[in-house]
């Protein structure tokens, strides 16, 4: 026995502990308005932010301090201040880096956990509508920042003439849309484009279409409910899979299903969770996010699905350009990246 080895990682398993608590506090927070009541980054007491949010002073001291030893938030004679840099994160939701909506993902893991002991020792199957409704929700609220901070100024930019056609009028299939955030963040961009969001999973579509009228783009922006190898339509411009085609039991047999409903010279655009090809590549704290979140969220669902490959969320760009290639794709490339997603151009 190492005993200094031994007590590294006892450092390492308090400190993940210490994080899962946290978390918890963070979803507290957001549900709860607090980190949006000390947005304005200026020192406040327990008291005060009790009469601004109408909680319980002594809870929200507890609460404060919380933060305050996690290095959250900054705090001196018994007041407590947000800093500039945490309010972007946890407080202003148009941020491009705001996380703090995304944790009710991790809240449904936990929501979920005896769905995934049955799953583990059964076929290991989850589909994705079993979840907790704050999965749903929390998808939403996670990806969003980062289509509005990248897709139609980063990533079509880096397709090959796509943003030409979406200017000129273009036939879009968002296909694995959910709540619609990618459709109508594209849609309110590219008013001369038709978009039809396709998801399986009925109440997300329920949302995406409230979410399009909410925007002002319900005329050129619809959602059906099909799945990713019966989608309707043919002639498309452009097909999107936004962080869903490795949660799909048969990957292969839905880009079968894009290759033949694209015009000749069509463009698929995927973003995929950021990943090198291998463990080892992966072995870094975005990799151990992806991980453990698979394992409750994207590999079940496609073990429960026909096929079943099981890509997983780190499945890594030599994995998915063997997809795209067994689907009749010629053409496959990683166009950008971000330190969370890949962006891969395929045509045909």
């Amino acid at each position: 026995m190492d005993e200094a080895k031994l007590q590294d990682f006892m450092g390492k398993l308090v400190n993940d502990m210490g994080a899962a608590a946290l978390l918890a506090n963070l979803i507290l927070g957001d549900e709860l308005g607090l980190y949006r009541a000390m947005a304005d980054s200026q020192f406040i007491t327990p008291e005060q932010l009790a009469e601004k949010t109408g909680c319980n002073a002594r809870l929200l001291r507890e609460w404060l301090s919380a933060q305050a030893a996690s290095g959250y938030m900054e705090h001196q004679g018994g007041r407590f201040r947000l800093p500039e840099e945490q309010a972007m994160a946890l407080a202003i939701e148009d941020s491009p880096v705001y996380a703090a909506g995304g944790a009710s993902v991790i809240a449904a893991l936990y929501h979920d956990k005896d769905k995934l002991v049955a799953a583990m020792r059964g076929d290991g199957g989850l589909p994705w509508g079993d979840h907790h409704p704050c999965m749903f929700s929390g998808t939403e609220r996670f990806f969003r920042p980062g289509y509005r901070a990248n897709l139609v100024s980063q990533w079509l930019p880096t397709l090959t003439g796509v943003v030409d056609k979406l200017k000129a009028g273009a036939k879009v299939a968002d296909v694995g849309c959910g709540h619609g955030a990618s459709t109508v963040i594209m849609a309110q961009a590219f008013p001369a484009s038709r978009f039809i969001g396709y998801d399986y999973h009925a109440p997300s579509i329920t949302v995406a279409n409230q979410r399009a009228s909410e925007a002002g783009v319900g005329e050129r922006a619809q959602f059906v409910k099909a799945s990713a190898k019966d989608f309707p339509d043919h002639d498309y411009d452009l097909i999107c899979y936004f962080d869903c085609l490795h949660d799909m039991g048969d990957p292969v047999g839905a880009a079968r299903h894009a290759f033949k409903a694209l015009k000749a010279d069509g463009t698929v655009l995927l973003v995929e969770p950021y990943a090198g090809d291998n463990l080892d590549a992966n072995c870094t704290p975005v990799g151990r996010l992806f991980y453990a979140a698979s394992t409750f969220i994207c590999t079940p669902n496609s073990l429960s699905q026909e096929v079943g490959l099981g890509l997983g969320a780190q499945a890594g760009e030599a994995r998915l350009r063997a997809v795209f290639e067994e689907a009749g794709f010629r053409s496959f490339r990683r166009a950008t990246q971000t330190p969370f997603n890949l962006i891969l151009e395929a045509r045909k």
